[in-house]
Protein backbone atom coordinates (compact mmCIF):
# COMPACT_ATOMS: atom_id res chain seq x y z
CA UNK A 1 0.00 0.00 0.00
CA UNK A 2 1.67 3.09 -0.86
CA UNK A 3 0.25 6.31 0.78
CA UNK A 4 2.69 8.95 -1.12
CA UNK A 5 0.81 10.73 -3.98
CA UNK A 6 2.35 11.45 -7.43
CA UNK A 7 4.03 14.79 -6.26
CA UNK A 8 5.60 12.56 -2.92
CA UNK A 9 3.15 12.78 -0.43
CA UNK A 10 1.85 15.68 2.14
CA UNK A 11 5.34 17.36 1.59
CA UNK A 12 5.21 17.60 -2.06
CA UNK A 13 8.45 15.17 -2.26
CA UNK A 14 9.25 13.23 -4.85
CA UNK A 15 11.34 10.17 -5.43
CA UNK A 16 14.74 11.13 -4.85
CA UNK A 17 14.41 14.40 -2.82
CA UNK A 18 16.43 14.46 0.90
CA UNK A 19 13.29 13.74 2.64
CA UNK A 20 12.24 15.40 6.24
CA UNK A 21 9.75 14.82 9.11
CA UNK A 22 7.96 18.26 7.67
CA UNK A 23 8.00 17.48 4.43
CA UNK A 24 6.02 14.47 5.38
CA UNK A 25 3.49 16.02 7.05
CA UNK A 26 4.72 16.59 10.47
CA UNK A 27 6.53 20.05 11.47
CA UNK A 28 8.31 19.37 15.24
CA UNK A 29 8.78 23.59 15.33
CA UNK A 30 5.36 23.99 14.83
CA UNK A 31 3.87 21.11 16.98
CA UNK A 32 6.22 22.68 19.43
CA UNK A 33 4.61 26.22 19.41
CA UNK A 34 0.87 24.77 19.15
CA UNK A 35 2.01 23.04 22.41
CA UNK A 36 2.95 26.27 24.51
CA UNK A 37 -0.32 28.19 23.13
CA UNK A 38 -2.16 25.29 24.50
CA UNK A 39 -0.67 25.71 27.80
CA UNK A 40 -0.32 28.90 27.98
CA UNK A 41 -4.15 28.88 27.12
CA UNK A 42 -4.93 26.85 30.34
CA UNK A 43 -2.71 28.66 32.16
CA UNK A 44 -0.62 26.30 33.30
CA UNK A 45 3.11 27.43 33.80
CA UNK A 46 5.60 24.45 34.55
CA UNK A 47 7.94 27.11 35.79
CA UNK A 48 5.83 27.88 38.30
CA UNK A 49 5.17 24.95 40.32
CA UNK A 50 7.73 22.18 41.80
CA UNK A 51 4.66 19.55 41.39
CA UNK A 52 5.53 19.72 37.45
CA UNK A 53 7.63 17.42 35.35
CA UNK A 54 8.77 17.10 31.42
CA UNK A 55 6.86 13.97 31.07
CA UNK A 56 3.82 14.23 33.66
CA UNK A 57 1.24 16.25 35.52
CA UNK A 58 1.71 15.83 39.40
CA UNK A 59 -0.32 16.48 41.55
CA UNK A 60 0.33 17.11 45.31
CA UNK A 61 -2.03 14.80 47.32
CA UNK A 62 -0.44 15.55 50.66
CA UNK A 63 1.99 12.41 51.20
CA UNK A 64 2.78 11.78 47.57
CA UNK A 65 2.31 12.90 44.27
CA UNK A 66 -0.60 11.73 41.79
CA UNK A 67 1.13 11.41 38.11
CA UNK A 68 -0.66 11.54 35.27
CA UNK A 69 0.02 10.67 31.43
CA UNK A 70 -1.46 10.86 27.90
CA UNK A 71 -0.58 9.70 24.63
CA UNK A 72 -1.87 7.89 21.30
CA UNK A 73 -0.33 5.47 19.29
CA UNK A 74 -0.03 8.15 15.68
CA UNK A 75 -0.28 7.10 12.78
CA UNK A 76 1.44 3.59 13.18
CA UNK A 77 -2.30 2.90 12.97
CA UNK A 78 -2.01 3.34 9.39
CA UNK A 79 0.33 0.56 9.12
CA UNK A 80 -1.94 -1.97 11.31
CA UNK A 81 -4.70 -1.07 8.96
CA UNK A 82 -2.99 -1.67 5.97
CA UNK A 83 -1.82 -4.79 7.19
CA UNK A 84 -4.87 -5.54 8.85
CA UNK A 85 -2.93 -6.02 11.91
CA UNK A 86 -4.24 -4.24 15.17
CA UNK A 87 -2.38 -7.14 17.44
CA UNK A 88 0.50 -4.66 18.92
CA UNK A 89 -0.84 -1.20 19.02
CA UNK A 90 -2.57 -1.97 22.53
CA UNK A 91 1.25 -2.43 23.61
CA UNK A 92 2.02 0.60 21.99
CA UNK A 93 -0.44 2.86 23.91
CA UNK A 94 0.19 1.53 27.02
CA UNK A 95 4.38 1.81 26.77
CA UNK A 96 4.09 5.50 25.38
CA UNK A 97 1.98 6.56 28.60
CA UNK A 98 4.16 4.52 31.24
CA UNK A 99 7.57 5.48 29.64
CA UNK A 100 6.46 9.42 30.07
CA UNK A 101 6.13 8.31 33.72
CA UNK A 102 8.75 6.09 34.51
CA UNK A 103 10.90 9.23 33.04
CA UNK A 104 9.90 10.86 35.57
CA UNK A 105 10.11 8.81 38.66
CA UNK A 106 6.94 7.79 39.00
CA UNK A 107 5.37 4.33 39.16
CA UNK A 108 2.66 3.51 36.66
CA UNK A 109 -0.17 1.97 38.63
CA UNK A 110 -3.71 2.42 36.06
CA UNK A 111 -4.35 3.02 32.35
CA UNK A 112 -7.55 3.87 30.55
CA UNK A 113 -7.93 3.60 26.78
CA UNK A 114 -9.94 5.56 24.45
CA UNK A 115 -10.62 4.06 21.24
CA UNK A 116 -12.31 6.23 18.39
CA UNK A 117 -13.58 4.56 15.25
CA UNK A 118 -15.98 5.35 12.40
CA UNK A 119 -17.80 2.40 12.61
CA UNK A 120 -17.74 -0.76 15.47
CA UNK A 121 -15.48 -3.58 14.01
CA UNK A 122 -15.21 -6.76 16.42
CA UNK A 123 -12.31 -8.38 15.26
CA UNK A 124 -9.94 -5.12 15.40
CA UNK A 125 -11.64 -4.03 18.63
CA UNK A 126 -10.49 -7.61 20.34
CA UNK A 127 -6.86 -7.41 18.53
CA UNK A 128 -6.38 -3.66 20.25
CA UNK A 129 -8.09 -4.98 23.44
CA UNK A 130 -6.15 -8.14 23.55
CA UNK A 131 -2.84 -5.63 22.83
CA UNK A 132 -3.70 -3.52 25.77
CA UNK A 133 -4.08 -6.35 28.19
CA UNK A 134 -0.79 -7.83 26.85
CA UNK A 135 0.97 -4.22 27.43
CA UNK A 136 -0.59 -4.11 30.75
CA UNK A 137 0.89 -7.32 32.15
CA UNK A 138 4.46 -6.24 30.69
CA UNK A 139 3.99 -2.79 32.14
CA UNK A 140 2.17 -3.73 35.60
CA UNK A 141 -0.02 -1.53 35.44
CA UNK A 142 -4.20 -1.98 35.82
CA UNK A 143 -6.74 -1.32 32.76
CA UNK A 144 -9.56 0.45 34.58
CA UNK A 145 -11.75 1.34 31.81
CA UNK A 146 -11.97 2.59 28.76
CA UNK A 147 -13.89 4.62 26.02
CA UNK A 148 -15.16 3.70 22.64
CA UNK A 149 -16.42 6.20 20.39
CA UNK A 150 -18.21 5.48 16.86
CA UNK A 151 -17.61 9.23 14.92
CA UNK A 152 -17.80 8.21 11.40
CA UNK A 153 -18.03 12.02 10.87
CA UNK A 154 -14.85 12.56 12.43
CA UNK A 155 -12.79 9.33 12.16
CA UNK A 156 -11.58 7.28 9.18
CA UNK A 157 -10.28 4.20 10.63
CA UNK A 158 -9.89 4.74 14.05
CA UNK A 159 -7.66 6.70 16.40
CA UNK A 160 -6.08 5.10 20.25
CA UNK A 161 -4.90 7.05 22.68
CA UNK A 162 -4.88 6.09 26.62
CA UNK A 163 -4.11 7.74 30.01
CA UNK A 164 -2.21 6.40 32.64
CA UNK A 165 -2.08 7.13 36.52
CA UNK A 166 1.04 6.72 38.91
CA UNK A 167 1.53 7.41 42.26
CA UNK A 168 5.04 8.47 44.04
CA UNK A 169 6.53 9.39 47.24
CA UNK A 170 7.48 13.39 47.62
CA UNK A 171 11.11 12.54 47.77
CA UNK A 172 10.53 9.51 44.90
CA UNK A 173 10.65 11.31 41.87
CA UNK A 174 13.37 12.65 40.05
CA UNK A 175 14.83 16.34 39.85
CA UNK A 176 14.55 16.07 36.08
CA UNK A 177 18.02 17.88 35.88
CA UNK A 178 21.22 16.48 34.87
CA UNK A 179 23.94 17.95 36.25
CA UNK A 180 28.17 18.48 34.66
CA UNK A 181 29.97 15.25 35.07
CA UNK A 182 27.37 13.08 34.97
CA UNK A 183 26.95 9.69 33.03
CA UNK A 184 24.35 9.02 30.69
CA UNK A 185 23.31 5.11 30.60
CA UNK A 186 21.12 4.08 27.76
CA UNK A 187 18.71 1.19 27.24
CA UNK A 188 18.17 -0.45 23.93
CA UNK A 189 15.08 0.36 21.69
CA UNK A 190 12.86 -2.37 20.03
CA UNK A 191 12.68 -0.22 16.59
CA UNK A 192 10.99 2.47 15.74
CA UNK A 193 8.30 2.94 18.33
CA UNK A 194 5.38 5.12 17.92
CA UNK A 195 7.40 8.62 17.04
CA UNK A 196 8.12 9.43 13.65
CA UNK A 197 5.87 7.28 12.00
CA UNK A 198 5.04 9.94 9.16
CA UNK A 199 8.42 9.59 8.08
CA UNK A 200 8.92 6.89 8.24
CA UNK A 201 5.96 5.65 6.38
CA UNK A 202 6.52 8.34 3.72
CA UNK A 203 9.91 7.02 3.12
CA UNK A 204 9.30 3.40 3.18
CA UNK A 205 5.93 3.04 1.01
CA UNK A 206 8.20 5.63 -2.05
CA UNK A 207 9.49 2.25 -3.95
CA UNK A 208 7.48 -0.46 -1.43
CA UNK A 209 4.27 -1.77 -0.56
CA UNK A 210 3.89 -2.75 3.55
CA UNK A 211 3.30 -5.96 2.51
CA UNK A 212 6.83 -6.11 0.36
CA UNK A 213 8.97 -8.77 2.27
CA UNK A 214 12.08 -7.27 4.51
CA UNK A 215 15.38 -6.81 2.89
CA UNK A 216 16.77 -7.78 6.97
CA UNK A 217 16.67 -10.57 9.11
CA UNK A 218 13.45 -10.31 11.93
CA UNK A 219 10.68 -9.64 9.77
CA UNK A 220 8.59 -11.32 7.31
CA UNK A 221 7.10 -8.18 5.54
CA UNK A 222 8.42 -4.13 6.00
CA UNK A 223 5.15 -3.43 7.62
CA UNK A 224 5.40 -6.36 10.15
CA UNK A 225 8.96 -3.97 11.27
CA UNK A 226 7.04 -1.34 11.90
CA UNK A 227 4.77 -2.48 13.80
CA UNK A 228 7.53 -3.87 16.00
CA UNK A 229 6.33 -2.95 19.53
CA UNK A 230 7.23 0.02 21.53
CA UNK A 231 9.69 -1.27 24.33
CA UNK A 232 8.47 -0.41 27.85
CA UNK A 233 11.04 0.58 30.69
CA UNK A 234 8.75 0.14 33.41
CA UNK A 235 11.32 -2.41 35.10
CA UNK A 236 14.11 0.17 35.12
CA UNK A 237 11.98 2.45 38.06
CA UNK A 238 13.69 0.35 40.97
CA UNK A 239 17.11 0.29 40.19
CA UNK A 240 17.39 4.08 38.72
CA UNK A 241 16.17 4.97 42.37
CA UNK A 242 18.56 3.08 43.81
CA UNK A 243 21.39 4.27 41.70
CA UNK A 244 20.72 7.68 42.55
CA UNK A 245 19.29 8.63 39.00
CA UNK A 246 19.02 12.55 38.81
CA UNK A 247 16.61 12.34 36.01
CA UNK A 248 15.73 10.50 33.04
CA UNK A 249 14.62 11.18 29.11
CA UNK A 250 11.89 8.99 27.20
CA UNK A 251 13.48 9.37 23.63
CA UNK A 252 10.07 9.74 21.55
CA UNK A 253 9.44 12.66 19.09
CA UNK A 254 11.63 15.06 18.76
CA UNK A 255 14.27 11.90 18.55
CA UNK A 256 17.34 12.64 20.91
CA UNK A 257 16.57 16.18 21.73
CA UNK A 258 14.84 15.00 23.83
CA UNK A 259 17.58 14.77 26.19
CA UNK A 260 17.60 18.75 26.62
CA UNK A 261 14.86 18.19 29.40
CA UNK A 262 17.28 17.08 31.00
CA UNK A 263 18.46 20.36 31.71
CA UNK A 264 20.64 23.83 29.77
CA UNK A 265 23.45 21.42 29.35
CA UNK A 266 25.72 19.57 26.64
CA UNK A 267 25.01 15.94 26.14
CA UNK A 268 27.91 14.21 24.26
CA UNK A 269 27.02 10.65 23.31
CA UNK A 270 29.94 8.48 21.83
CA UNK A 271 28.79 5.03 22.61
CA UNK A 272 25.31 4.73 21.57
CA UNK A 273 23.55 1.76 20.86
CA UNK A 274 23.20 0.72 16.96
CA UNK A 275 20.46 1.37 14.83
CA UNK A 276 18.33 -1.50 13.81
CA UNK A 277 18.01 -2.05 10.39
CA UNK A 278 15.00 -0.65 10.20
CA UNK A 279 16.04 2.85 10.55
CA UNK A 280 18.94 1.92 7.65
CA UNK A 281 16.32 0.98 5.67
CA UNK A 282 14.38 4.39 5.94
CA UNK A 283 17.27 6.50 5.87
CA UNK A 284 18.14 4.75 2.43
CA UNK A 285 15.10 5.05 0.69
CA UNK A 286 13.81 8.52 1.94
CA UNK A 287 17.20 9.66 1.29
CA UNK A 288 16.81 11.14 4.77
CA UNK A 289 19.85 12.65 6.54
CA UNK A 290 22.03 11.50 9.74
CA UNK A 291 20.56 14.75 11.68
CA UNK A 292 17.32 14.36 10.49
CA UNK A 293 17.31 10.81 11.66
CA UNK A 294 18.70 11.40 14.78
CA UNK A 295 16.00 14.31 15.47
CA UNK A 296 12.89 12.43 14.65
CA UNK A 297 13.91 8.49 15.74
CA UNK A 298 15.36 7.13 18.81
CA UNK A 299 18.39 5.16 16.67
CA UNK A 300 18.45 1.74 18.72
CA UNK A 301 18.39 4.17 22.25
CA UNK A 302 14.72 3.98 23.74
CA UNK A 303 15.63 5.39 26.97
CA UNK A 304 18.45 7.29 28.73
CA UNK A 305 19.32 8.14 32.62
CA UNK A 306 21.71 10.96 34.12
CA UNK A 307 23.69 9.89 37.34
CA UNK A 308 26.95 10.00 38.90
CA UNK A 309 29.61 8.36 36.88
CA UNK A 310 30.70 5.31 39.54
CA UNK A 311 26.76 4.67 40.09
CA UNK A 312 25.99 5.22 36.37
CA UNK A 313 28.51 1.75 35.76
CA UNK A 314 26.64 -0.11 38.49
CA UNK A 315 23.19 0.51 36.65
CA UNK A 316 23.83 -0.43 33.14
CA UNK A 317 25.52 -3.39 34.61
CA UNK A 318 22.51 -4.65 36.33
CA UNK A 319 19.85 -3.67 34.25
CA UNK A 320 21.33 -4.80 30.59
CA UNK A 321 22.09 -0.94 29.83
CA UNK A 322 24.96 0.56 28.56
CA UNK A 323 26.92 4.40 29.16
CA UNK A 324 26.18 6.00 26.15
CA UNK A 325 27.78 9.13 27.04
CA UNK A 326 28.24 12.26 29.36
CA UNK A 327 27.13 15.24 30.29
CA UNK A 328 28.89 18.54 30.02
CA UNK A 329 28.88 22.30 30.81
CA UNK A 330 26.94 24.03 28.18
CA UNK A 331 29.51 24.91 25.03
CA UNK A 332 29.76 28.80 24.63
CA UNK A 333 28.09 27.91 21.11
CA UNK A 334 24.90 26.61 22.61
CA UNK A 335 22.34 29.59 22.02
CA UNK A 336 18.79 27.39 22.84
CA UNK A 337 19.52 26.56 26.32
CA UNK A 338 21.00 22.71 25.37
CA UNK A 339 22.92 20.75 22.44
CA UNK A 340 23.00 17.06 22.23
CA UNK A 341 25.87 15.59 20.25
CA UNK A 342 25.91 12.33 19.35
CA UNK A 343 27.99 9.71 16.97
CA UNK A 344 29.74 13.30 15.39
CA UNK A 345 26.25 15.00 14.61
CA UNK A 346 25.39 18.32 16.67
CA UNK A 347 21.78 18.41 16.67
Amino acid sequence: MSEGDDDGGPGGATEGDELTYADAGVDIDASEAATAALIGAVGSDPDASDSESDYAGLLDIGDRYLALATDGVGTKLLVAEALGDYSTVGIDCIAMNVNDLVAAGVRPVGFVDYLAVDEPDERFAEQVGEGLSEGAELAGVELVGGETAVMPDVIRGLDLAGACVGLAAKDGVFDGRAEPGDALVGWRSSGIHSNGLTLAREAVTRNHEYTDAAPFGGYETLGAALLEPTAIYADLLDPMRGHGVRGAAHVTGGGWTNLERLGENRYVIDDAFDPQPVFEFVQSQGSVSDEEMYRTFNMGTGFVAALDPEAAEKLAAETDGRVIGRVEERDERDQKGGSVAVRGLEL
